[in-house]
């Protein structure tokens, strides 16, 4: 069951419609996709320390009797975390390509530029810091 649309409803579009809106869908998918990519990252890293992990742990056949059901085991869970590893890989992909897609018009901001807006807003967190200090010294004068 689907809601019909605003207009067959007889309703007013509300403050919330038209492109401001969709604007404001489309930062927030934006927002949500990059959190998603960083959350791919992370169990990337976490799958490829896996991996190097059971690889550290295997023993090379060099001539050591090796237990065949140890071997195979090892071998079935490095098979398995290279598999997940892709998927996360091509997961990596869709959520990179849309957030290029939602961000096409865009410009980027120059790396110089973000340098210099932290430094101005760094100065002004001091000013700021600064001022609730000297209000807290007056006050504490006072009394």
């Amino acid at each position: 069951m689907s809601t019909p649309p605003l207009a067959a409803s007889g309703m007013a579009p509300g403050p919330f419609s038209g492109p401001q809106a969709q604007q404001a869908a489309r930062e927030v998918n934006t927002a949500s996709l990059c959190r998603i990519g960083q959350e791919t990252v992370q169990d990337i890293v976490y799958r490829t320390m896996e991996i190097f992990q059971l690889l550290r742990n295997m023993q090379l056949p060099n001539g050591v009797t090796y237990h065949t059901g140890t071997y195979q085991d090892r071998l079935t869970k490095l098979q398995d975390h290279l598999r997940q590893l892709s998927i996360l890989f091509r997961k990596l992909r869709l959520v990179y390509d849309k957030c290029n897609e939602n961000c096409g018009g865009m410009d980027p901001i120059p790396v110089e530029k973000l340098k210099q807006k932290n430094q101005q807003l760094k100065q002004i967190m001091d000013q700021l810091r600064n001022l609730i200090w000297d209000v807290n010294a007056m006050l504490a004068m006072r009394n």
